[in-house]
């Protein structure tokens, strides 16, 4: 049985996902089984590896996004009996670029040789984390913003939500749409569970923005502008409605309340901590 499920989401760029998929299999064909969602793509623009295709009227007009498509994937399978047969789920978009030939194998490694790590993230060139991983390339983080992340099992099944296993309430919470705070949420879930999570640079990505940037009608999504101010506004109104936190930066403190209490919790683990 191979120990990864890797997750790829689609919109309306059939060829971009394929390219995507046919990189994944070829470099990590024994460690990964690959599942793709097609996030309200229109019929003619889906990925020969299509696995699920949602095109309910809503979300042919809007999309699923991150949150959506994600939770739709990992409920599908949970309700097949077949999320417990991986170790982990590797969740990436489709314009994801890897920079390294084995991703999946390398945060598997990271997995193996950290027990208590229940997400571990890929780093970029492009981000300031890099600078910090250079002597030791893993830490365990408070904060990771990425769209790219291999999540454990035994994790996921601390928080799922089993009584209603949908694209709405399932890993993550489907009424932030565009994900603004959705990271240190679900950081913040995972030290109050007694997990932690890693960042490694052993394993290198790059988001390509041009999607958003060049190509965001075929997409079907607001022009890359447009969208980020309501990424920011959409996700500000959820924070205050769901914890009454009006800023990202309380956001952030919430998870770093549980990140400091792991290390009270696992002081043989402070050698990882930032």
């Amino acid at each position: 049985m191979k120990r990864v499920a890797t997750i790829i989401l689609n919109r309306n760029l059939p060829n971009e996902t394929d390219q995507l998929w046919k990189q994944v299999d070829d470099n990590n064909h024994e460690t990964t089984d690959i599942y793709v969602v097609e996030a309200g793509s229109d019929s003619n623009n889906l990925s020969t590896h299509t696995t699920w295709h949602v095109n309910d009227p809503e979300s042919l007009r809007q999309g699923l996004r991150y949150s959506r498509g994600m939770n739709f994937a990992l409920s599908e399978l949970w309700k097949d009996n077949k999320f417990k047969n991986y170790e982990a789920f590797f969740l990436i978009t489709n314009d994801t670029e890897f920079q390294t030939p084995h991703p999946i194998q390398d945060l598997l490694d990271v997995l193996d040789k950290h027990p208590k790590v229940g997400i571990v993230s890929p780093c970029s060139d492009q981000w300031g984390e890099n600078i910090l991983l250079q002597e030791q390339r893993v830490k365990y983080f408070w904060f990771v913003h990425n769209t790219a992340y291999m999540m454990r099992r035994n994790f996921l099944e601390s928080i799922v939500n089993t009584q209603s296993p949908d694209m709405y309430r399932f890993i993550f919470d489907g009424t932030n749409f565009r994900g603004y705070g959705m990271e240190s949420e679900m950081i913040a879930k995972a030290y109050a569970n007694d997990w932690a999570v890693a960042i490694t640079s052993d394993v290198q990505i790059r988001e390509n923005e041009s999607y958003l940037l060049n190509r965001s009608d075929f997409i079907k999504t607001e022009p890359y502008d447009e969208n980020l101010k309501l990424y920011v506004e959409e996700g500000k109104k959820w924070m205050r409605d769901k914890y009454g936190f009006n800023s990202h930066w309380s956001m952030n403190s919430y998870a770093k309340l549980f990140y400091d209490q792991f290390f009270e919790y696992n002081p043989d683990l402070i050698g990882w901590r930032l």
